[in-house]
């Protein structure tokens, strides 16, 4: 079982496909493409989100505290088998700072931990126990359950001079509330016109002038966007839409 820890800021854009064609057409000069998005390629990624009964974890997410948490499994291949890796995340966000702590383990010992707490057998090291212990705390404050589906193709790329900058593109990013589940296949709701891309710039100091110049000329500006949150917030319209309807009839 593998562990690994990122803390960054993350900032958000919104493309539509002829911002994202000419933005494209520069990134060769400063950035290399993630190994696995060679060539125009894209990867997978496949996640579900964890919440208590009343939703109480997106909930305060949304009202933008200092401080919020989530909770959520990570896949790169779908449908998941049972002896497939996955990631376990606790995805912290303190004053616009992102810290993700995660553990790797099959979706069978992932399914395990979050149903009856049974740890995965491989989790002698101490780094490892303290994460899995920073998930009982959390898991007994927040009896959680899988509540949200969401996957979307992502194009990723890192900086020539520093690597630890990256730029990644998300596109067809689809949610459901419904078969909230790894080992199931990809299909939902989009929560992005199907030709947009989300656009995340991940630094860890400020951001390159390069960048900053592109953004300004093709007109691209920051948004506040959350995944989980945009499909929970699309989830209570329709409730409420629904309810408007009942109560004419």
């Amino acid at each position: 079982m593998a562990i690994q820890t990122f803390e960054r800021r993350e900032i958000k854009f919104l493309l539509s496909a002829e911002q994202y064609e000419a933005l494209n057409e520069v990134l060769e000069h400063y950035m290399n493409p993630d190994p696995y998005c060679t060539d125009g390629k894209t990867y997978g990624i496949y996640n579900v989100y964890y919440d208590t009964v009343n939703d109480d974890l997106i909930r305060q997410s949304i009202e933008k505290p200092y401080y919020k948490e989530k909770i959520r499994l990570r896949s790169y291949m779908s449908p998941t088998g049972p002896e497939d890796r996955v990631f376990l995340e606790i995805k912290k966000k303190i004053g616009g700072i992102v810290n993700k702590r995660r553990v790797t383990m099959t979706l069978q010992e992932a399914d395990e931990y979050i149903r009856n707490g049974t740890y995965p057998a491989d989790n002698g090291k101490y780094i490892q126990r303290q994460v899995l212990r920073e998930l009982d705390v959390l898991l007994a404050r927040y009896p959680v359950t899988a509540k949200q589906y969401i996957s979307y193709e992502r194009a990723a790329y890192f900086g020539k001079d520093d690597n630890s900058f990256r730029l990644t593109f998300d596109k067809n990013i689809t949610a459901r509330r419904y078969d909230v589940a790894l080992d199931k296949e990809s299909y939902g709701e989009l929560l992005i016109p199907e030709t947009a891309r989300l656009m995340e710039v991940k630094i860890s100091d400020s951001m390159p002038m390069w960048l900053a110049d592109q953004l300004a000329a093709l007109k691209i500006y920051k948004i506040s966007f959350s995944k989980y949150g945009t499909a929970y917030k699309n989830e209570i319209r329709r409730l409420q839409e629904k309810r408007s309807l009942m109560s004419y009839v």
